[in-house]
């Protein structure tokens, strides 16, 4: 995208009612963001703004500097991915609110979309703090990058697990990437800023209002494959991080706790629920299909897709397939697609579901999905 186009985004994200939805009306009427800029208020309502949002708008662009922004975020070294771009998170794409404009802080790298969300209460417990150490440390180390939100307790504990694990961390900011918050954590921003990145959906000089944090609870499980939830109390926030993954139809993993522990009344009520019950990392794994992960990684390395995968990838899909039928269809022999099929399942393209029956693997890495 034209950096001049680009700077419009940015100016629309710092208008208040002005989202996803808003800005597709706005593109489909204008072409450009720069055309509705600098609009006049009867044609932003043509364009499907209505009267309120038409006008706040109008009297806020005069106070607003695009250009001075994009300055503001070269200084801070932040970039802003815009949702009608590749480099945009595909998966957060896929939940209904998602922001038009995501900034970001660091690196994000292909190997983040294997990624897990990990929140709890901010007043973790000995027991909190423990699991939270060795889930995401195990996590960590079998290539899964940790989302969290880098508040006080269970989230701080889960990025510095990762950090000290040589892994992957990013932490979501429910304010603009200028302000760390809780202040405390800037040394683990800055840690974090080394290994992984620090995104929000909000322009820099947002502060850290209270009902920032709910929508960047979405971005969190969003984001993931899923959402852990060490330990929450009845009424803790990572509850609501928790439904929304259910909403966004993400896995929800819960740690017992004991019943007599305030801490851990909202996980056991979210694995009453449904959640699933987390006794140690491979549960997850399991779930998620990424129980190989470590060895996935090292053979997709060493060994790329070839012909005969590229092949039988076209005849496998989510609906189980006998190795017979896949056979016939491929019109290979049967011994080359045994090998074949066992050497994709090391690799993490297929997933053999019993008698004989395949499947594509729910996660399969990108350079896979291209030979398909």
């Amino acid at each position: 995208m034209r950096n001049n186009e680009l700077k419009y985004w940015v100016g629309f994200s710092k208008v208040p009612g002005i989202g996803r939805v808003k800005i597709s009306q706005l593109l489909e009427y204008f072409t450009t963001l720069e055309h509705a800029w600098k609009a006049p208020a009867a044609e932003l309502k043509k364009a499907g703004l209505d009267l309120k949002t038409a006008d706040n708008f109008v009297n806020l662009r005069t106070r607003i500097s695009p250009d001075a922004e994009m300055d503001n975020m070269e200084q801070y070294k932040v970039k802003a991915l815009t949702c009608d771009s590749s480099t945009y998170p595909q998966r957060l794409k896929e939940i209904y609110d998602y922001p038009p404009v995501l900034y970001v802080r660091g690196t994000l790298l292909p190997e983040d979309e294997c990624c897990l969300a990990v929140v709890g209460t901010r007043r973790a417990t000995v027991y909190g703090r423990q699991v939270a150490e060795e889930l995401v440390t195990d996590l960590a180390r079998n290539g899964i990058t940790i989302i969290s939100g880098l508040a006080k307790g269970i989230d701080s504990i889960a990025h510095r697990a990762a950090l000290e694990a040589g892994a992957r961390t990013i932490a979501v900011f429910g304010c603009g990437l200028d302000i760390v918050y809780p202040a405390e954590n800037a040394k683990l921003a800055r840690e974090i800023l080394e290994h992984g990145a620090l995104i929000s959906e909000y322009p820099l000089g947002t502060r850290p209002k209270a009902d920032n944090f709910p929508r960047r609870n979405r971005i969190m499980s969003g984001l993931s494959l899923g959402v852990l939830v060490i330990e929450a109390g009845e009424s803790s926030g990572a509850l609501i991080t928790a439904n929304q993954a259910v909403d966004q139809n993400r896995d929800v993993f819960a740690v017992p706790g004991s019943i007599l522990s305030p801490a851990s009344r909202g996980t056991n009520h979210l694995i009453q629920e449904g959640a699933k019950l987390v006794r140690n990392y491979v549960d997850i794994l399991e779930e998620l299909n990424l129980a190989m992960m470590a060895q996935q990684l090292e053979m997709k390395e060493l060994l790329p897709v070839d012909k005969t995968e590229s092949l039988l990838l076209k005849q496998l899909s989510r609906e189980p397939s006998h190795i017979d039928e896949i056979c016939r269809n491929s019109g290979l022999a049967a011994a080359l697609v045994s090998s074949s099929l066992t050497m994709m399942e090391l690799k993490g393209m297929v997933k053999q579901v019993g008698g004989m029956n395949y499947v594509l693997a729910r996660e399969m890495k990108e350079e896979y999905q291209a030979a398909r």
